[in-house]
Parts: C-alpha cells; structure tokens; sequence
C-alpha cells in the first residue's frame, strides 16, 4: 500500500488538502524535523504532509534539517515523497506560474549534511548512486497530470540549489546560466540526494516565481514578488497532487 510524503515549499505547504487531518509529532536520530507531521488523506491515499520551512516559515534554507526531514517521513513509513517547491527561472521560455518537473540538479550549497553517513564500517564505504536522482515513473505521472489539466508546464529541467536566504547577483545568475542550469532554489539538491539514499522515491513540482537576477529588464527578485505569484499559481500545484496522490495507491 503507497503512503505518500508531500514536503511543502514555501506557500505550498497548505494542509488543507487532507482529508481528517491530525498531528504526528516525530523525533529522529538525526533530530526534530522542521515542523509536525500533518497525517490525513488525499482520495483515500495515506499522506503526511511536512512544511520545508517550518509551518510559519521561520527555517531559513541552510537551517532545515533536511536529515531529520527525510527521516521522519522513511519512519512514517512513506513509500513515496513529491516535493513541491518555488523557484527562480534562468531562462526566457520558463515563465512565471510554470511548473517544471524536474529530473536533474546540480548542487552548489556549502554548509549541509548531505549525507546520513557520519562514518563507514571498515573497508565498507557506502557510495549512492546518482545518475539519475528523481524517480521517473513520479516524473511520468506528474507529467502526464500537467498534460491532462492543461497546465503550463516543462516536463524536464535542471535546478541549481545556493545556499541562500540571499538572492545570486547578477554575475552568478548569467554563471548558473552558462553550466546550464534552467531554474534555481534553496532546497531541492539536498533535499533529493538525502531521498534517494534512504531508497524513498522522491519527485519535485517546481513553480517559477520570477527571474532571478540575470533579467536586467525587470526588477531583481524580492520576496514580496514571490509571495504575489504564489498566492495566484499555488492552487495548481494543488490540484497537481491531488490528481497523481491516487495513481500512485493504484501502483505505477
């Protein structure tokens, strides 16, 4: 039986969406998560909902526990995690309001616990694959549920994740750019790579807020502009989970 883990972005961790929702509090070996976890349902499906930043955003990136995080979701017993998160557009075609799917990252934080192993047995390091760090039939069904809402959407991108909570300057957004990156946030990297160790599916939505800081036309990115995209795109992301919650109870 599918037990989905949905880590909410910043703006799109509403619990609304589940059905009898209640609390679970949860302690890991890795320490507390960012916030409670939200136990309800979506269409029958078992979910646990996690707000990246905590549920009154007071977790600025580098402080979430991303280890704990994933850990409370593997100990909830989730067999698959989407993420949904914002993000800077690095290119033209990728408008505000768009969802992209994404299928690859680059990492460029600094500070994180980017892996659970503090330390290897004897002669036995533990190296994790990843090629390939989102799971592709999540990918699919995300997919397939922006072809059949009519979303504008793209069905693959790269994110590059910084350190944050500042924004790039211009030089290093036209540098993203150029190691072709398409969009850029605070989370995802470490997010992803810490999933596909524990052996959790993972899958992000991503929704482009603005331009980051290569677009000289228009304003640098501020988090007022943010926050106005998404309270007018959050209901697709939304109704995005909603629609691929239920295909995944009925196996890939």
């Amino acid at each position: 039986m599918a037990i989905i883990g949905i880590i909410g972005g910043s703006g799109l961790d509403n619990p609304d969406i589940l059905s009898n929702a209640e609390d679970v509090s949860v302690t890991t070996a890795y320490g507390e998560p960012s916030s409670p976890l939200k136990k309800g349902t979506i269409d029958g499906t078992e979910v646990f909902l996690l707000a990246r930043h905590g549920r009154e955003h007071t977790i600025p990136p580098t402080g979430v526990n991303f280890r704990a995080n994933i850990c409370a979701l593997k100990e909830a017993g989730c067999t698959q995690i989407l993420a949904t998160t914002a993000v800077g557009s690095l290119k033209e075609e990728i408008r505000r309001g768009d969802i992209i799917i994404i299928d690859q990252f680059i990492d460029f934080t600094k500070q994180r616990k980017m892996t659970f192993h503090e330390s290897f047995e004897p002669h036995s390091p533990i190296h994790c694959a990843m090629a390939d760090p989102f799971d592709e039939e999540l990918r699919n069904l995300l997919i397939e549920e922006c072809k059949r809402r009519s979303f504008p959407f793209h069905p693959r991108g790269t994110v590059i994740t910084i350190e944050g909570p500042r924004f790039s300057t211009r030089a290093e957004s036209r540098m993203f750019q150029s190691w072709g990156a398409d969009i850029i946030n605070m989370s995802i990297s470490t997010e992803a790579a810490l999933a596909k160790e524990a052996g959790i599916p993972y899958a992000a939505a991503a929704m482009s807020t603005d331009y980051d800081s290569w677009k000289v036309e228009e304003e640098p990115v501020t988090w007022e502009a943010i926050s106005k995209v998404f309270a007018e795109n959050a209901e697709r992301v939304t109704a995005l989970l909603a629609g691929v919650i239920p295909k995944i109870r009925r196996g890939y």
